[in-house]
């Protein structure tokens, strides 16, 4: 879901940033039945359809979130039919999880999905995001983790800290969040393994907002369960534990001009996402019903 720098980044993302399917299936699910029954809901931590592997990478980034960020959270308070739901074959499946910042924290809120789709060619398209956004309190970097999967074999990976100022303008701020933190280490890594190859997005817009440390990289293995759990996991359990320390309690305090300037910017990136993002492609996806359902709670919350 970006300017997955400050936007609904997790759960809309992949629409612009996933791997490129055929027009018939990339944006369609399949018509045939999910084993699934519709009076089933799925919960966002079940992560149904994953690999092992997989779900436990975001179960313990998810829960490691939790842990740390639970006091400065409020309760998540999406409606049930928001928090999973479904289309009306039963082919496309997905959950929400947003818990929204004290305004006493420097929190602005914690979002987690995930999506499954079954596609007409076969197999299907698998999504996890989780993300957490700060508020106008502190400039600091938001965090994001997005895993996109089209078969056993092959996976995008995009993890970031996307910033929220301009680097240009605040060499400072590349300074103490991109280099100081040695972030760049990490995108290194995984670029000297054969199985890694450089992720290039369709969107101009994503590319513009992602930080300059921004790991967006296509896996192609038979051994995507073993890259996950030797390389993706433990990268991810890192940046997310640079974010933690360096951005989230980081303890960065900004003027009231310039917390006028994030809150507009903020805002913007996130109207663009639910606009651009959720608009366009929920209603393929689950039907319009379901579409401004999810919309109009979502609207509620940012």
């Amino acid at each position: 879901m970006a300017s997955i720098t400050g936007h609904l980044a997790s759960f809309s993302l992949w629409s612009s940033s996933s791997p490129k399917f055929p027009n018939s299936s990339r944006f369609s699910c399949s018509a045939s039945k999910s084993p699934l029954q519709h009076s089933n809901r799925m919960a966002y931590l079940d992560f149904p359809y994953v690999s092992p592997s997989h779900k436990d990478l975001m179960l313990d980034l998810a829960s490691t979130l939790d842990t740390r960020l639970n006091s400065f959270l409020n309760p998540c308070n999406l409606p049930p039919d928001v928090q999973s739901y479904q289309n009306d074959t039963g082919t496309a499946h997905a959950a929400l999880h947003l818990r929204s910042g004290l305004h006493s924290s420097p929190i602005d809120f914690m979002l987690g999905s995930w999506l499954h789709c079954a596609l007409p060619t076969g197999g299907a398209l698998n999504i996890t995001s989780l993300s957490a956004y700060l508020n106008s309190s502190t400039d600091a970097p938001n965090f994001l983790i997005e895993l996109i999967q089209s078969s056993p074999t092959s996976m995008v990976l995009i993890l970031d800290l996307p910033p929220r100022v301009d680097l240009v303008l605040n060499p400072d701020y590349l300074k103490t969040f991109y280099e100081d933190t040695q972030l760049d280490q990490h995108r290194q890594h995984l670029d000297k393994l054969s199985e890694v190859k450089p992720y290039f997005s369709s969107s101009l817009y994503i590319r513009a907002v992602v930080s300059p440390t921004a790991i967006l990289v296509r896996i192609e293995t038979e051994r995507l369960e073993e890259m996950i759990e030797t390389h993706v996991g433990p990268i991810a359990k890192e940046v997310l534990k640079t974010w933690l320390e360096v951005c989230a309690f980081g303890e960065r305090v900004v003027g009231e001009s310039e917390r006028d300037w994030l809150r507009k910017r903020d805002d913007m990136s996130k109207s663009k996402t639910i606009e651009i993002d959720l608009g366009s492609n929920l209603p393929r996806l689950f039907g319009q019903e379901t579409a401004n359902r999810v919309l109009e709670a979502l609207k509620e919350v940012f």
